[in-house]
């Protein structure tokens, strides 16, 4: 096993690929498909949290609750996208699980809450988030990728 010394932090080689993936970061994050889909994410867990009271079913209080909390959490895991591009990875699984758990729902939650109005609400909701949230996980997964990797994961 050799030991090797670094004159500085700034030519230690973690430093320079953390550099690196911030860089790459920066630039897939600025790019329109980063933008788009983070402004839709952002638009998507904001309707979510307000859609008891928009599409008229504010009645059903622990549903309307449950999107409330959904929503806002689903806006805010997604909503900084732009700025944590290479760290929303495991926030974009989880915000596909939140798409999940909208579509499901209705059903889920105490009360009798699965009328036509919320089922379809949480349906198109549920999976527009889904799809997004994986857009989201597939572009942080390519910023990833596309990096040289540690060396000592690829042998260098």
């Amino acid at each position: 096993m050799t030991d090797q010394t670094y004159t500085t932090m700034e030519s230690h080689p973690d430093i320079l690929e953390m550099r690196e993936r911030h860089a790459r970061a920066e630039r897939a994050a600025t790019t329109q498909q980063g933008q788009a889909v983070e402004a839709l994410a952002l638009i998507t867990g904001l309707y979510l949290a307000a859609s008891p009271w928009i599409a008229g079913f504010n009645g059903f209080s622990t549903l309307a609750v449950n999107n409330l909390i959904t929503g806002l959490a689903y806006a805010f895991m997604l909503g900084g996208f732009g700025h944590a591009y290479e760290r929303t990875h495991s926030k974009a699984w989880a915000a596909a699980l939140l798409g999940i758990w909208t579509v499901f729902s209705p059903w889920v939650v105490a009360g009798n809450v699965d009328t036509t109005r919320t089922v379809v609400n949480n349906i198109i909701v549920g999976v527009v988030g889904l799809l997004l949230a994986l857009a989201t996980s597939a572009a942080a997964r390519e910023t990833d990728r596309s990096g040289r990797g540690h060396p000592a994961r690829t042998g260098r």
